[in-house]
This record gives C-alpha cells, structure tokens and sequence, in this order.
C-alpha cells in the first residue's frame, strides 16, 4: 500500500496508453511501407495470393508474404490507392495516445478519414490510367452502382456535391469568404480596415465564476459593393461593426472545463511521495488460524447437556461455533422449554465447566437457538496484521474504516466510524482499552492519506498516546502557537474542544455557502473544481478526536469539558468530526445521559460489575468477558462478540517512524486560535487600532454576528490579526464580551449607529 489506489490506476492507465500508442505507429509506419511496395509488385505476388503457409513460394513486397496479402486486401480488394490514408490515421491515433495529446478528436479524426477514403476510391475508379485497380473493388462497386442508375452525370454530380461538403463542413470554406478577400485585395489601396472572422474567445484560466463577464464576440461585417469603381463617398463602401453578447458560462461549465483542463482536485497530491506503511511494521503472531481441539469440544458439549439435564432441560440439537478465544454452543431445546429457565443456569453453567466468562444469549437474534459462549483452553492471539491483511478491510468502501478484530465465526470485524458516528470505549484498567485505541489509530494509518483524515489525541496519563508524536506533521492537528502535540494539560484541553467547536461553526458556514449537506458532498464538489478557494472554500479532512481517560478530564474540568463535548457530539457529524472517548471507570458522573445519547456505537471490555455494563451498554455482560481484548460491540441494536486485534507498542513505533521520516507538511494541522476568556481588554490606544478596524465593523454590524472567524473570511485576513481585531471592538464598546463557543453580542444596531459612534470616539 505504497500508493494510493487512485495513483497506482492512474499510472497502470498511462503505461496502456504509451504501450498501445507504440504499437500503432509502428503498425502504421508497417503498413505504409507494405502498401506503397504493392504498387509496384503487385504483378508478381498477385498469382501467390492465398498461398502464405507454401514457404517455397515468395514474395517481391518489402514486408514479404504478409506484407502481399494485406496489401491486396487495402488495395485491390478494398479501397484502391486511397487506402494509403489508413497508415496515417494510424499514426495520428498512436502519437495522440503516445504524447497525450487531450485536444485531439480521435473519432471524429478516423470519421473523416473514413469519409476521404470512400470518395478518393470513387474518384480513382473513373481514372483508367495507371493502375487498372486504382479505385479498388470498393470504389469500383459503387460507382458501377451509382452510375447504373443515374448515369455517368448523374455520377459525377453526386462526387461534386461530396466535395462541397467537404471543403463547407471539414475545411470551412465558403464562397461569401472567397468573395470578399477577393475584394479585400482589389481594394487594398483604398481602404485601411481588414476584414476580421469571428474572434475566438479565450477560455478563463480564473477559478472565480461568480465574477465572470459578458465576454465580447466582434464580428465586422462590410457591405459589397454593386460597382467597384464608386468613390468611398458612398455608403455600400462603409464599414459597419456589430457587437453580439456571448451568453454567460455557467458554474457548471466552468468547473466541467477545468476539471478536463487539469483533471479533478486530488489533496493526496501535496504529499505525492507520500508512502504507508507496508505489513513488515507488524508482527506475525502465528499463522492465526484457529487450532480446534476435539477432546474440549465433546467435552463441554456433555457437561453442558448433564447441566441441562439435571435440571430437565432436554436439548434437540447443539452446534459449536469456534472462534480466536471463545466458543459458541448454540443449542435448540426442546419443545415446551422456557428461555427464562436456561437463562438463570447462566452460573451454574460456568460452575460445571469450571470456567470464567460463560455468557448465555437467550435467544440469539435472527436465530430460533440459545447461545452459550464458553472461552478456550487455549485461546489464538488475533494480529493486527492478520486483519489489517484481510480481503474485508482492504477491500472496503468506507470513508473511515477500523478493524477492530475478529468475531466468534472468525471473520474480521470492520466498521466505518463515519457510520458510528461517535465512539464510546470503557474497561477496567488492564484489559485491553488502550490496544483498542491503537487499533483504531493503525487502522486508519494504513487505509487513509495524511491530507484526508487528522487526529487530535489527548492523553491526560501522558504515557499512552505519546508514541505518535512522530507523525505530527502528517496526521496530528493542535492548536496554533502550541508546543505539543498530544495534549496532556488539561486546560489545553479545553481551549482545544472550544476551538473544534468554533472549526464546526466554520465548516457549517462553508456547507451552507456550498449548498451541501455533508463533508462528502462537500469535499466531492471541491475535487470537481466547482467551488472557489478564492472564497474560502478549502479541501475538508475528517478529524477524530481521541480522549484515553475521560473520566480525569469530568474529574478536574467537569462541565467545561461536557458541554463542549455534547454540542461536537450532537452536531459534528455532518461536518466529518468525530469523538473517540474511552475511560476504565464508566460510572453515570462520568458517562452521564447527554453522553450515553450522543454515543449510539460503544465497546465494553471487561468491566467488574454488572453496574458497570449496564452503564456503558445498558445491558449486562461485560462483566462475563475474560479479558485481555475480549469485547463487546454495539452500534444500538444487538451486541457482538469479538476479540480485538492485538498490537503492541514497539509495532506502533516503528509505524510512526516510518511515517515520520517522510516529507511531511511543514506544521500540524492548525485549529482555530481559542485563547480563552479575556478579562482585561481595556487599555488599548485607539491609534494602535489595525487600519481595518472601520472596516471590520461594519462586517460585524450588518451581520450582526461578533466572531473572529466571520471577520477572516470576509476580509481574508489571518485569524490573529481578526482576534485582535474582535479585542478592539470589545475595547471600544462595539462588541459584547467572549462567551464560550458562542458568538459576542454585537452592541451597536446598525450602520449609521455605528458611523455617529466611530465620529465620537474619533
């Protein structure tokens, strides 16, 4: 996975195209010369036709027997010497694909060449001179045709009428035209104006298309003359200029232009070296495959039926489902058994079979059976490379894909986190919470390009997440003037998630200026080259969030952190931000209800009480898991089973630093500047006010919106400078003061409130 399956097309295309042009100008420089050498030894091969297989017999051709028999069929059984034209339609078409030429019209090239050669070929069977096959058999059929029944006028008449439409159609000449350069050169002497055909107009390389003009056609039209030797004085002799408007392109034609001009815009192209990272970063832990052991399979199978039995619970049929690290007996009890009964054996089931994490599914969704999960003897450790290798995730069409391990059938589980669109993670400590985060991290790191998909990672431990720092100028985002990039300090975090949701406003702003409804058909109609960057628009990257203890974060932050995260979870998904939030502790003060409800998708691994899986999957048994990546997955309907892909840390790091060493962006992704709230913003001189500080008002006033961003795309400035900007209108009493994620109040009504304000502060 070197290349992005876009490039490695493209290439594989271009590399066809150069091969296939070779081989038609070879073909056609062959077939000249073997039809230029047929004229002049067609009477010695013509008696060896058919005999190409007799290598006694030769041939004069200069490409030899091969040469004599296509020959023959271009020129005496087809089209006469007029099939001299193949070999350079030929040519024509290998050079196009060769050179690459995108301007050229190869069907309609071969269109008139076609054309040509059927008129030439009638035309030469009327010439009884030279060579008798001059038309061809072709050519010769249908004149012999056309002359039957109109005669040979008539023939002849309808020769004429092709050639004028050639030289009308093809070539453009037209008898007006003829007549008056005809009279341009009688008249040269006299008159000092030429005449002009009509002006083509050029193509606009500009991307702006809400400014285009009415672009001119002129076209000077000058009036014959009835008698050449009037004076000047008269007014047939006057030259008359008549201006015609072009209708004005639309955006369509315009992007549709572009687009064939230089393609559709691809993000991936500022990297273009840019190379992922292959499978040899990742440890082969075993073949993977699963070693079924027979002798545990009856045996518990027999436990499981005496368990049963004691308390006369009779069984029709039982099947083994054997996964990585549990198996599942689905079983079909007899009729007139009640569900409920086996359920509540849950623990005496796992009392007989003298094992921890026995789960009963009564009954299975979609299936008339009970399920009874019961872990290995010896369970099978499931690699990162083994389902980073599968069909299933390298063939999937998702924006976002994750592989999160394989299920109890031992196929790899894959999801879209677009599709989630939030992630919500708890376990206790030590059982797999943050292999699951790098899961997550290397699924995207193998699947996405740096420019498509940006992390945000906050790790309040400082340990867990630091092993990506070295792809910061690759896939990390931070705020500006920020050192780090993996956020520990958790007042960064907050100005982080204040500024994600100012970038939430921001993209919003750009979708309904773009009239679309997600960044996908936001980010498509930007490749297409339908919206204008001189307007703001820009190229979105999905962003995902990543918090590894959220639990420290509700501890010292509490509400600064819940609110900022509720309003990117309920409204972010739209816009591509997505939240990844894990924690070992899911009590309800930390997952309160506005989290649990903005959350559909989550993952409980082992947890120590039954409280505790309710909690984080509103039903019990996260408690029965066994551990060490055994988990349970749902995205709001039925719970799945599966065990989650291990991959250690040296893994992550030698992945990192295979990323790290490439070219990358100059700096991590910037978010929006968030400097918090200022008190103190009085003080500031009015002449140490910026030059567009007037200016910047009224954009304020008449939208009545305070926010820094509003003054960066109207008056494309850099977001500092708005943000000073936004403190001077506070000083000076225009605007409100900050408010979190919310826009100031703008304290001025209107403009001429604002014109009588800035002549008193004046």
């Amino acid at each position: 996975m070197s290349k992005t399956t876009s490039e490695v097309n493209n290439n594989k295309k271009r590399s066809r195209e150069i091969l296939f042009g070779s081989f038609l100008i070879i073909a056609s420089f062959l077939l000249f010369l073997s039809l230029s050498s047929y004229f002049f030894t067609w009477e010695y091969d013509q008696s060896n036709i058919n005999n190409i297989l007799d290598r006694d017999i030769d041939s004069k051709n200069i490409l030899k027997k091969i040469g004599s028999e296509i020959s023959h069929i271009f020129v005496y059984e087809g089209f006469g010497a007029s099939s001299l034209i193949f070999p350079l339609l030929l040519c024509i078409t290998g050079l196009s694909l060769f050179f690459e030429f995108k301007k050229l019209n190869i069907l309609n090239t071969w269109s008139w060449g076609l054309f040509y050669i059927i008129l030439l070929s009638l035309i030469f069977s009327q010439i009884k001179i030279v060579f008798p096959f001059l038309g061809g058999t072709v050519g010769y059929e249908i004149s012999d045709f056309i002359i039957d029944y109109t005669g040979i006028i008539g023939f002849w008449s309808i020769v004429l009428f092709l050639t004028l439409f050639s030289l009308v159609i093809h070539f453009k000449i037209l008898p007006k035209k003829v007549t008056v350069d005809f009279l341009n050169q009688e008249k040269k002497d006299d008159e000092s104006d030429e005449i002009e055909g009509d002006n083509l107009v050029n193509e606009s390389d500009d991307f702006n298309t809400e400014n285009l003009a009415h672009d001119e056609v002129h076209t000077k039209i000058e009036v014959d003359s009835n008698n050449l030797n009037k004076t000047h004085e008269k007014a047939d002799d006057v030259v008359m200029e008549i201006s015609k408007n072009k209708e004005e392109a639309t955006v369509d034609d315009v992007s549709a232009n572009l687009v064939k001009k230089y393609g559709e815009f691809d993000p991936t192209l500022e990297l273009p070296g840019f190379r992922s990272p292959s499978l040899d970063q990742l440890k082969d832990y075993g073949s993977g495959s699963i070693q079924i052991d027979e002798k545990e399979l009856e045996s518990n199978k027999n436990t499981i039926i005496e368990t049963l039995r004691n308390y006369k619970i009779e069984i029709a049929k039982i099947k083994a489902n054997i996964g990585p690290t549990v198996t599942l007996y689905e079983i079909v009890p007899a009729a007139g058994i009640r569900i409920s009964k086996i359920k509540n054996l849950e623990d005496d089931i796992a009392l007989s079979l003298s094992a921890l994490g026995i789960r009963i599914i009564a009954p299975i969704p979609g299936k008339g059976t009970v399920g009874i999960e019961v872990p290995n003897n010896n369970p099978t450790i499931v690699s990162m490379k083994s389902v980073i290798s599968s069909q299933k995730f390298q063939n999937a069409e998702m924006e976002l894909p994750i592989a999160f391990g394989k299920t109890i059938s031992n196929e790899t589980f894959t999801v879209d986190l677009v599709k989630m669109p939030h992630l919500l993670m708890a376990g206790a400590t030590g059982q797999g919470k943050s292999v699951g985060l790098n899961v997550i991290l290397t699924s995207l790191l193998y699947k996405k390009h740096p420019s498509e998909v940006k992390f945000i990672l906050v790790d309040p431990k400082k340990v867990e997440l630091n092993i990506y720092s070295k792809i910061e100028r690759h896939y990390l985002a931070k705020l500006p003037n920020s050192e780090e990039s993996i956020i520990t300090d958790n007042k960064k975090v907050i100005y982080t998630l204040n500024s994600l949701c100012i970038e939430m406003d921001n993209r919003y702003e750009l979708l309904k200026n773009a009239m679309c409804r997600n960044i996908r058909e936001y980010n498509q109609k930007y490749k297409s080259r339908k919206l204008n960057p001189d307007n703001g628009h820009r190229f979105l990257p999905y962003i995902v969030l990543v918090v590894d203890e959220f639990a420290d974060l509700i501890m010292s932050a509490g509400k600064e952190v819940e609110t900022p995260i509720a309003r990117l979870a309920q409204l972010a998904r739209a816009i591509g931000i997505h939240l990844i939030i894990a924690t070992q502790r899911p009590s309800v003060n930390v997952i309160t209800g506005i989290i649990k409800a903005n959350f559909p998708a989550r993952i409980a691994f082992r947890v120590t009480s039954k409280i505790d899986s309710r909690t984080i999957l509103d039903v019990s048994g996260a408690d029965q898991l066994i551990g060490r990546g055994d988990m349970l997955y749902t995205q709001g309907n039925e719970l799945i089973r599966i065990q989650c892909a291990f991959v250690d840390t040296p893994e992550v790091e030698k992945i990192s630093e295979f990323i790290g060493v490439q070219k990358g962006y100059p700096d991590a992704h910037l978010l929006p500047e968030f400097s918090g709230e200022e008190n103190e913003i009085g003080g500031i001189d009015i002449e140490d006010r910026d030059e567009l500080f007037e200016e910047a008002a009224k954009v304020i006033v008449v939208a009545q919106q305070g926010s820094a961003s509003l003054i960066q795309r109207k008056l494309k400035l850099g977001y500092n400078r708005a943000g000073r900007i936004i403190d001077q209108m506070e000083a000076a009493g225009i605007v409100g003061p900050f408010e979190g994620s919310k826009a100031r109040q703008v304290l001025i009504p209107d403009l001429n409130t604002l014109d009588q304000f800035l002549k008193n502060d004046n």
